[in-house]
């Protein structure tokens, strides 16, 4: 499975360099990618990257969000769900509940960015 998004483009794209493990990270948030295009139908090449220049860019900024989103809460693979309020000395979070009670498993804007570029219908993401 490819890799959507290189370090170089995360820093690009973000305008942060990721962390060291920033290469496993975006290989994570490709899967997330992926799921979210489980349905749509696209060209790829040989390495299975797409061949339409728009979808390939939109893959590669969703999964730049996607992993920057994860870095952000702090939660690449989705164990926030299991908890509703977590503290940490001074610290208390709550995580907000959706309708099914779980965390969201995908960025917003990973979402918005493939739905501008026409490869998504609708996901909902809660």
């Amino acid at each position: 499975m490819p890799t959507y998004a290189t370090a170089e483009e995360y820093l690009d794209y973000t305008g942060q360099s990721g962390p060291a493990d920033i290469d496993r990270r975006l290989a994570r948030a490709s899967e997330r990618v992926d799921e979210l295009l489980a349905e749509a139908i696209y060209e790829v090449d040989d390495q299975e990257f797409a061949l339409d220049p728009v979808l390939k860019k939109a893959m590669m900024q969703a999964t730049c969000v996607q992993a920057a989103w994860t870095l952000a809460v702090g939660d690449e693979f989705g164990t926030a769900s299991a908890f509703k309020d977590v503290s940490m000395g001074s610290v208390r979070l709550a995580r907000v509940d959706s309708k099914d009670g779980t965390a969201p498993r995908y960025a917003q804007d990973a979402v918005s960015i493939l739905l501008r570029a026409g490869f998504l219908i609708a996901v909902m993401t809660w």
